[in-house]
This record gives structure tokens, sequence and C-alpha cells, in this order.
């Protein structure tokens, strides 16, 4: 069953045609991965469905709801949750205080609670800090709540943008390049991370460059170029695809 639904969604800049009648969807519990090259309107996708953009034409569906044009915090408060291609942090507040940034979009503590810190402000944010500790140790950064964001390295910083994506109880999780920017060695972690989240019961949507990432973790791969949908399959049948290999993996490519 789709989770998302978008149809024949559309999006220029002037001249320049971002996406064009795009047909795609997310099914419940899979792990959609989305290729293609650098300005094929991956990115742009993503932030047509969470409110960034608004489509010059065409439908996002979420969970049954048309959620077409909506701000951001609404597409949160549904419950899409996001990272971008460039890591966003608090870089100047704690690990753990960059999660329960994210944490607040859920709290219900008003301003005259906050203020005056009654006691169900004093229980809420109790609930606010275990909740956010106890994704810090999902995402493998217990040991490090206390340290400035900033100063974690690259990868724990990828750790940190999922932990708070995930702060905000996401049903459906897109992730822009979450591999990007950190070495080989650490690649595999941020799989693992990824597979645990899958298990955990959430559904995600991932852009990937490094086919060894997408082949190690797609259940279903999109290939887009010129803002068009030009493949539709399991990882095998795209790198085996013939326009996929014109288009973005090149001849030599070996499968």
């Amino acid at each position: 069953m789709a989770l998302l639904e978008i149809l024949g969604l559309t999006k220029n800049f002037g001249g320049l045609m971002a996406l064009h009648n795009l047909d795609c969807h997310v099914d419940s519990g899979e792990l959609l991965s989305i290729i293609g090259p650098n300005g094929s309107g991956k990115t742009t996708l993503f932030n047509l469905i969470t409110g960034i953009y608004e489509p010059r034409s065409g439908l996002i569906r979420f969970n049954g709801k048309e959620i077409t044009g909506s701000t951001p915090h609404q597409v949160a408060c549904h419950g899409i949750g996001r990272t971008f291609q460039r890591t966003t942090i608090f870089k100047k507040n704690s690990v753990l205080d960059n999660v329960i940034i994210g944490y607040r979009l859920h709290t219900r503590a008003g301003i005259w609670g906050a203020i005056f810190k009654t006691p169900a402000t004093r229980r809420e944010e109790d609930k606010v800090k275990k909740k956010a500790r106890d994704i810090l140790h999902f995402v493998g950064l217990s040991d490090r709540e206390d340290q400035i964001a900033e100063n974690i390295t690259q990868e724990a910083q990828k750790r940190l943008s999922i932990a708070m994506a995930l702060a905000t109880e996401p049903k459906l999780l897109l992730l822009d390049e979450p591999t990007g920017g950190v070495n080989l060695e650490e690649i595999d972690g941020l799989i693992e991370l990824v597979k645990k989240i899958q298990k955990f019961g959430i559904t995600i949507c991932i852009i990937e460059h490094k086919m060894r990432v997408v082949m190690n973790i797609s259940d279903r791969v999109i290939a887009i170029n010129h803002g068009e949908k030009i493949a539709e399959g399991t990882s095998k049948e795209i790198v085996t695809n013939e326009e996929v290999i014109k288009a973005y993996l090149g001849t030599s490519y070996v499968t």
C-alpha cells in the first residue's frame, strides 16, 4: 500500500524545468532509493514533498491525505521527517540539545508553562530528555550527548541529523545523501543504521549517489534524469537498464 503518492508533479525555476510530470510512490514499510545525475531533480522532489517549494502542478498525497502546498511544519506534523544534503545541525548546541529541538514539535507546554516552570512543564521536559537520550542510543551517539555538535566528526554529525529527524516521530523518513562526505570505513555503519531504522518500522526514501549503498539497502529504485523518471525496478534491474547506464552510471559500470 502506498504511503506517499506523487502524481504529475511539475516544478520549474524560470526557464529551467526541474521536474516534469513526475509520477512515483513509496510503499509503506519499504526503502526506496532515488538516483540520477546532479541536477536531475532529486532534491527538488524532496523540497516539494516537505513544503519548501510549491509545485507548478501535480498532487502529493501522504497517508491518504493530500498535502500539496503544505508548509514544512504541517508536513512534519503529518509524519514526514527529513535530512538535508548538507548536514543541518545546530552547531553551537550540545548533541542532546539538537535532538531536543527536533522533539519540541511534539511537546504541549505553552508559553506560561515555560515561563513559570509548572509541574506539567517539568514533567514534559523530563519526558523530552528521556526520549532524546533514547534516540541518541538508537543512532549510536549516547556517549556524545554533552559534546558541542560542531566538534563531533562528520560521520557523527550525519547520525545526529538523522536523530533530529527521528525525534519528529516520522512515519516516512527522507534521507538526502546520508553517506555524503564520510570515508569508506564509515559508510557501512551508516548503512546499518538505515537498515535498523527500516526494521524499526519507519518507511524510508533515500537519495544516494553511491551505488554500493543503493545495491545494499534498496527494496526498489527510481532513476531520474532531467526531471523525469527514466527507470524503476529492483537495484539489479536498474543497474542493467540501458537508459540508466547511458544517463548516469556510464558504460564502464560493472555490476
